[in-house]
């Protein structure tokens, strides 16, 4: 594929959900399209938390981007990173080159946001990439290794404290998979401690787990953690962050919890193509840093650019932004190639986006989940046979479907995780704060 080919070139920024659903749509169409990405991977993201935890290995959550689209000849991948847009030129300046586009969709994401805290980052690192779940995995099966050497029941008690800070999905689904790790997975593991000693602690800013889903499913879900073991505190603002305490503000009083492992789940914000798009292209960003978007995708005053998935701030549809979820992602990638195609050929498609909610689901534990499907809300054991069902269909290649059902299975029937790993060559004395050891990779390009 040239792109002096004649045909439009269409340039996507991002292989996460939004950017690789609008390439394979794409595929095999009268366009030629770039897919551009940091990594070589597409990335499950739903399910970065099971490789937080050790129940997956991060192979089982990856695709590579070029055996996704490999069978469409019009679609090329690039391993590079955008660093800037220049919109009179129609170029995207990479590191190695620039490229030529006659429409750009740009699909970057979101990261972090810590409020002003960013000293906290490496204190509580967040979940977004896989870097990011083999860092808090190496973080949580390093607590327990250094509580099993601890003589001091002090410094073993904070070992063994688990404080996550956010109760939205990804904090539930997090703080239940290490309650399941510690009280039934490894509860015969160790010779000097008792994991069941463990403490996992959930902390979130507003009055009640699960904010985004309806009363009744924030009941369910804080019931299903209670089960598990895990202690919510809502209505809690977090005011310090240290390698050795969380301080807390709740109901005017402070507290001070000695923890080795904290971790971050409390909100995100949009990528800094962003910023960029505002400086060049006039963008108009939201407080968060996401670019609001035309209905049909595009920025105003340039209506060859689009954003999408969480970057975008779409607010023509209900009363608030849709949802940074990847439903929403997938649904407007397919949407771009449907638009772009029919402009490609001179024509015009005259629907706006429009999303489908096909509902929401979080998973609680074994056994446990809550579902909201608009006509029927539910939780427990059915609703996490939903939530399996529906991660299973939504992951990319088939081989991955099934090496995760059957790691599934197996890890449901024996409670044994397979991928605890520790990934570091070299052990710190225990009276150091446990901080990442390797060279951080940037975070991705795209959702």
């Amino acid at each position: 594929m040239a792109e002096n080919s004649g045909r439009q070139q269409v340039v996507i920024i991002g292989g996460g959900f939004g950017g690789l659903y609008a390439a394979k749509a794409l595929g095999s169409t009268d366009v030629d399209v770039t897919l551009i990405d940091k990594r070589n991977f597409h990335l499950f993201q739903p399910l970065l938390y099971q490789v937080a935890t050790g129940a997956l290995a991060p192979s089982h959550i990856s695709a590579p981007l070029r055996a996704i689209v490999s069978k469409h000849k019009n679609v090329r991948v690039l391993m590079d990173e955008a660093i800037d847009i220049d919109p009179a030129k129609q170029t995207v300046k990479l590191v190695s080159q620039d490229i030529h586009y006659d429409k750009l969709i740009v699909a970057t994401g979101a990261s972090h946001h810590y409020f002003g805290n960013e000293q906290w980052r490496d204190l509580a690192p967040g979940l977004k990439t896989l870097e990011d779940a083999v860092e808090i995995r190496r973080r949580i099966f390093s607590a327990f290794e250094a509580a099993e050497k601890e003589s001091d029941p002090a410094a073993r008690k904070a070992w063994l404290t688990f404080v996550v800070i956010g109760a939205g999905p990804a904090g539930v689904e997090l703080a239940g998979a290490i309650a399941e790790l510690a009280y039934k997975t490894m509860k015969d593991d160790f010779a000097s401690i008792d994991p069941s000693e463990t403490q996992v602690l959930l902390l979130e800013g507003l009055d009640r787990v699960l904010p985004p889903y309806p009363p009744e499913l924030s009941v369910k879900a804080n019931e299903g953690l209670d089960r598990l073991g895990v202690t919510v505190s809502t209505s809690t603002r977090v005011t310090n962050v240290t390698d050795r305490h969380v301080t807390y503000l709740k109901d005017d009083q402070s507290h001070d919890v000695p923890a080795k492992t904290i971790l971050w789940a409390a909100g995100v914000k949009a990528s800094e193509m962003g910023k960029i798009l505002e400086t060049h292209a006039g963008a108009t960003l939201d407080r968060v840093g996401r670019v609001m978007v035309e209905p049909d995708l595009s920025i105003p005053n340039h209506p060859e650019i689009f954003v999408i998935g969480d970057l975008a701030n779409f607010s023509h549809q209900g009363d608030k932004p849709l949802p940074g979820v990847a439903g929403v992602a997938m649904q407007q990638g397919e949407y771009m190639a449907e638009l772009l195609v029919k402009q490609a050929n001179n024509q015009t498609l005259d629907q706006p986006f429009k999303y489908t909610d096909l509902g929401s689901m979080a998973v609680i534990g074994d056994n446990e989940a809550v579902v909201d499907l608009g006509f029927i809300k539910f939780g427990g054991f059915f609703a996490w046979i939903a939530w399996i069902v529906v991660h299973i269909y939504f992951l990319i290649q088939f081989d991955s479907k099934l090496i995760v059902m059957v790691q599934w299975a197996w890890s449901y029937f024996t409670k044994n995780r397979g991928a605890r790993i520790i990934t570091r060559t070299s052990l710190q004395p225990d009276d150091e704060p446990l901080v990442p050891s390797e060279e951080k990779v940037p975070a991705m390009a795209g959702k």
